[in-house]
């Protein structure tokens, strides 16, 4: 036997931890759960979050319909998800307990703000007997810490009164998981000195909270030991930590500058979608202007006047939003004018889950317009590609004159992940191409304006803002004439001038890349997704391989038009799963387009899909497919 000793408080190394930090709307776990991301991040870990609001603004304190809930995942490797089921719960409450519990592994951490636990708090929850001492939460490991009373004792001094003093018990918790997994001390309390500059008090309060949490967890020795995870080894260069949200505002900006258009966004503020006006509303600087309108009819409409006049227009909405634009929407396609529009998709349909994710607009986004009313589709797949697929939509939007929807959800604009920040000369150049003089001569020899006088390879017609001397031209929803705009009734040019709509939108399938497929020699399983699904199907893909088993993976960026490679890459395999949150409506998309008979894997429960689902469904089709195929009438001649 060695002689060593081994200090039982030295940190044990992991390469992961699924973090869930859970407790009333009003505990600030949010922000909890989100300086302990900040500070995983500095540290170097890879990561991923899932924060999870309740619906109600104002639900009643303790009840399970305010429970708030933030799940970070760190790592010293890559990863792709905020993890499938928490390894540490951190519950400030019954409430949080108990609508987070069923979520659990066996042999995972709960530590419990033992203070909350009193009979008033357990019947909001609706126990008839604490659940710390009836044996029903044997099988996890469960530390209870009285973070309320330390939390009050903490401030004492300051003459803090108890009920204000109780408000920091978020940073003691904080403090504690910081000791608990060797995060960083300083950024969090330099944070707090920053964030209530000249509110003493408070500061003090929460710094001492803070505090109090770090050393409990390196004097209580309640814990067997701390424990550590390595940074991850990241490609060289600067790294932001960004929300979905935030990647689409900055990457606004960057096409704004990379364009030479001002920047407007026209709006109405809705959940989840309302953090895209706050950040770009901090950056006037960059020639930004935000408004928010007093509905989302008047949004879009402010959006496109301002396209008309020559800016960059941009709304952004989410479900309920979408329907209310429809209509401008149809205006913007008659008028063949650049406009993004960003929905950022949540449980529906009417209010439904507000504060919920879900990938239910496809189909609205593709079809949700009277009239053959064509429109690109782009849709982002993780947190920092909000960045790139915004940049991708305002292309095309100027490029083909045509308005763009950009698909976003609530897991992306929330999640966060590191970032490195791009060279702005890297990214792709947009030229507006905005029109300079005449373009058309008339039979009497004289030079005029022809507005709808296309281009021969985009289709696109001019962009001629107002205030260009001979440039005049009329706008309006009533049917134009091929080339000289003018209003016209009669059935040939209307199809005429609906063909060329639809043609312009198809021939965008010439200018996206190809469809980017992660193959193995020999794969018989295809698995195609779009959106947020990537993160899980990613890390499903990636936990069949790791059995020996082949599958290969694709993702849709570009939903309409499709990559023009798609129906000959979907034939290569034998079976397609196309996992989506939603009842199936890219599958239906990609049967009605190639006659593929895709198969679908669908979840609509407001949470994203994991990957232990996406591993079964994976292997359910690898290893059955004989009675998957009888199942499903699948034929295996394809």
């Amino acid at each position: 036997m060695s002689d060593t000793t081994i200090d039982p408080k030295s940190p044990h190394l992991i390469d992961r931890v699924v973090i869930r930090f859970a407790g009333d709307s009003g505990d600030g776990m949010q922000l909890a759960g989100d300086r302990f991301t900040t500070s995983s991040a500095l540290f170097g870990n890879d990561l991923a979050t899932f924060p999870d609001f309740p619906a109600e603004i104002r639900a009643p304190a303790g009840t399970l319909a305010g429970v708030s809930a933030f799940q970070v995942h760190i790592s010293d490797h890559s990863i792709s998800t905020p993890g499938d089921s928490p390894n540490v719960l951190v519950a400030m409450n019954p409430a949080a307990l108990r609508a987070n519990v069923a979520a659990l592994p066996q042999g995972a951490t709960i530590i419990v703000n033992s203070d909350a636990f009193d009979e008033r708090n357990l019947a909001k929850a609706g126990y008839d007997v604490t659940p710390l001492g009836d044996g029903s939460l044997s099988a996890f490991t469960v530390y209870e810490v009285p973070m309320t009373s330390i939390t009050t004792e903490s401030s004492k001094e300051l003459g803090v009164k108890p009920r204000d003093a109780e408000r920091s018990k978020n940073f003691f918790a904080l403090g504690l998981i910081s000791w608990l997994y060797t995060r960083p001390v300083e950024p969090t309390v330099e944070w707090i000195a920053e964030k209530y500059a000249g509110k003493e008090l408070i500061k003090e309060a929460n710094q001492r909270a803070f505090k109090a949490g770090y050393h409990f967890g390196e004097t209580a020795e309640l814990f067997e030991s701390s424990y550590e995870v390595k940074p991850a080894v990241l490609e060289p260069g600067e790294y932001a930590n960004v929300t979905g949200n935030t990647a689409a505002a900055w990457g606004l900006i960057a096409a704004s500058i990379r364009s030479g258009l001002p920047l407007f966004l026209g709006t109405y503020p809705i959940t989840p979608a309302s953090d895209i006006l706050h950040e770009l509303s901090k950056h006037k600087q960059f020639g930004v202007r935000t408004f928010q309108a007093e509905d989302e009819i008047s949004g879009i409409g402010a959006a496109l006047g301002a396209a008309f006049g020559g800016a960059l227009g941009v709304t952004t909405t989410s479900g309920p939003g979408l329907d209310l634009k429809s209509e401008m929407m149809g205006l913007a396609i008659s008028l063949e004018l650049p406009l993004l529009i960003i929905d950022v998709q949540r449980g529906g349909p009417s209010t439904g889950l507000p504060t919920k994710t879900e990938q239910a607009d496809l189909l609205h986004a593709m079809y949700g317009r009277h009239g053959e009313a064509p429109v690109p589709i782009v849709a982002a797949k993780t947190p920092s590609h909000c960045f790139d697929a915004t940049i991708e939509a305002v292309r095309i939007a100027v490029k083909y004159r045509t308005p763009v929807i950009l698909l976003s959800d609530g897991y992306l604009a929330n999640g966060t992940e590191p970032w490195k920040l791009p060279d702005l000369e890297d990214l792709p150049s947009i030229d507006p191409d905005i029109a300079t003089g005449p373009n058309h001569v008339e039979d009497d020899g004289t030079e005029s304006f022809w507005p709808y006088l296309r281009d021969e390879t985009t289709l696109a017609r001019p962009w001629a803002p107002p205030g260009l001397a001979g440039l005049e031209h009329r706008i309006g929803g009533l049917e134009k004439s091929d080339g000289s705009g003018n209003v016209a009734y009669d059935g040939a040019n209307h199809e005429l001038m609906t063909r060329l709509r639809a043609a312009k939108i198809a021939g965008i399938a010439n200018d996206i890349p190809p469809t980017e497929v992660d193959d193995e020699d020999g794969a018989e399983v295809l698995v195609i997704g779009w959106g947020s699904t990537y993160g899980a199907i990613a890390a499903g893909v990636q936990r069949v391989r790791a059995r020996g088993l082949k599958v290969a993976q694709a993702h849709l960026v570009h939903l309409n038009p499709f990559p023009a490679d798609l129906g000959d890459v979907l034939k290569r395999y034998q079976r397609v799963l196309v996992p989506e949150v939603n009842l199936g409506q890219l599958s239906r998309m990609l049967r009605a387009e190639y006659l593929v008979d895709a198969v679908s894997l669908t979840q609509v429960s407001g949470i994203p899909l994991r990957a232990a689902s996406m591993e079964t469904a994976i292997l359910q089709m690898i290893e059955d497919s004989a009675d998957m195929s009888s199942a499903t009438g699948e034929g295996s001649d394809r």
